[in-house]
């Protein structure tokens, strides 16, 4: 049986761990092509703010505050998603978790970009190249990636959760 409390502890730690890994990513890419580093998270608060977040240059507490924790929340609830997957098995190696990592973030990018409402997307496709955006989510994997091997490592026996 799984152990949902452990679930959610290993996924709010790989959350944060790819949420500021992807952050900092946006930051650099947007500043790669020639844009202000608040640019690609700021527009992440469009949902409430409208399409005008994207072109909020600075950090302020209304987009920048709000995108940011609108991205926290969605990279802990991608990692929820990886954790339950690294859970169901005996025992993982690091390339298992990395490459589970992998693949929950592909999958985030396509559920993002591919079946999400646009009110309801990151924003960023207002702001960066389509490359900069997939560079963003390869530092989401690499951050799931580092968070669970983290986990595995803190909490021995985190993925040995069947019965």
């Amino acid at each position: 049986m799984q152990d949902w409390s452990q679930v959610g502890l290993s996924a709010f730690i790989s959350g944060t761990i790819a949420s500021v890994a992807s952050t900092v990513a946006l930051g650099l890419l947007a500043k790669a092509e020639g844009k202000a580093a608040p640019r690609p998270i700021n527009a992440t608060s469009h949902w409430l703010h409208g399409e005008g977040a994207a072109k909020v240059r600075g950090v302020d507490a209304a987009h920048t505050a709000t995108g940011y924790l609108t991205h926290h929340g969605a990279s802990v609830m991608w990692a929820s998603v990886m954790e339950a997957i690294l859970s169901t098995r005996r025992k993982v190696s690091p390339s298992e978790i990395a490459l589970t990592a992998a693949g929950v973030s592909i999958l985030a990018a396509a559920v993002d970009y591919g079946i999400t409402p646009k009110r309801f997307t990151p924003g960023w496709e207002d702001v960066l190249t389509k490359k900069s955006m997939a560079g963003a989510y390869v530092a989401m994997a690499a951050g799931l990636a580092v968070g669970g091997i983290l986990t595995s490592k803190m909490m021995p026996g985190s993925y040995a959760r069947r019965r």
